[in-house]
């Protein structure tokens, strides 16, 4: 019988929202100790918040058994800068907003404090990790690391490959990512990769659709889920991602791929009037 994988000893997470708390989760509910940073000092609290309520819902769902499960919240520290990083960290994983420069920051000063041997990743769902990778000094150590929301039940992480990229660094981005019980798809750089290219190729026509009075959303969400088996229809999986991640991903394909990924008008208008899905209570749906 082949050993289970082993996550990393060491996990340090940069950015205590939603998707880093669930990244943090994850990992400590696997057996790593974690360390996420949030340098905004009035959202440490909040990040601390996320994961042990995360964990709290997953002991609840009785998804969090076995050894590993003991004493998981005290894996899990919160600092408000990356140089309280150990530097012992094996895995960094950037998770912050969709601002390409402010990521290259992070990792750059992730990269002066850890280890040579540690990997860097980025959560990133579309921006590219070739120019990220260009503001390390090793950038063959670093790869992105595409996980989905949300993340402590999402089976899926992209695993995506600089030109630079090692291969131990796949390796061991393969190995810690079946350590977390998820499953790997690696694919190469190119905007959107292929998870964030092709769903959101299908989230706008959608929207489009429902711009040109087609259909209303639950149809277009029910078409897809009956007729083509999608667990969750496009429209609703926006609300689920936020309509301004959707609309800032769609803004950066529009630049590099062309006018096929040109935000619809109707997607426009309802961020701007904060109808950003879930997170605000409406969106193409209204949400308790």
């Amino acid at each position: 019988m082949t050993p289970a994988a082993a996550p990393p000893p060491v996990v340090g997470v940069i950015g205590g929202g939603r998707m880093g708390a669930g990244i943090a989760q994850s990992f400590a509910a696997a057996g790593s100790r974690v360390v996420v940073v949030e340098r905004d000092k009035s959202a440490v609290a909040a990040a601390m918040e996320r994961v042990t309520r995360g964990l709290r819902q997953a002991a609840e769902r009785g998804t969090l058994v076995g050894p590993q499960a003991l004493g998981v919240p005290d894996r899990v520290i919160v600092a408000s800068s990356i140089a309280e990083l150990p530097r012992e960290t094996d895995l960094v994983v950037e998770a912050v907003f969709e601002d390409a420069a402010l990521k290259a920051e992070l990792l750059a000063a992730a990269e002066d404090v850890v280890h040579d041997g540690c990997v860097l990743a980025s959560n990133t769902s579309a921006l590219s990790v070739t120019e990220l990778a260009a503001a390390l000094r090793s950038p063959g150590r670093f790869l992105g690391m595409h996980f989905f929301n949300p993340v402590p039940v999402s089976a899926l992480v992209e695993l995506v490959l600089a030109p630079g990229t090692t291969e131990a660094t796949r390796a061991a981005a393969v190995r810690w990512t079946h350590a977390l019980g998820k499953q790997d798809v690696v694919v190469r750089d190119s905007p959107g990769f292929a998870s964030s290219r092709l769903g959101l190729a299908l989230g706008l026509e959608a929207i489009r659709m429902v711009e040109e009075g087609v259909a209303d959303p639950e149809a277009v969400d029910t078409a897809m889920r009956l007729g083509y088996r999608h667990p969750m229809g496009p429209l609703r999986l926006t609300d689920v991602v936020g309509l301004d991640v959707r609309l800032a991903i769609a803004e950066y394909l529009h630049t590099k791929l062309g006018e096929r990924f040109a935000p619809p008008r109707l997607l426009r208008e309802k961020v701007a009037r904060g109808e950003l899905g879930r997170k605000t209570g409406q969106g193409f749906y209204r949400w308790q």
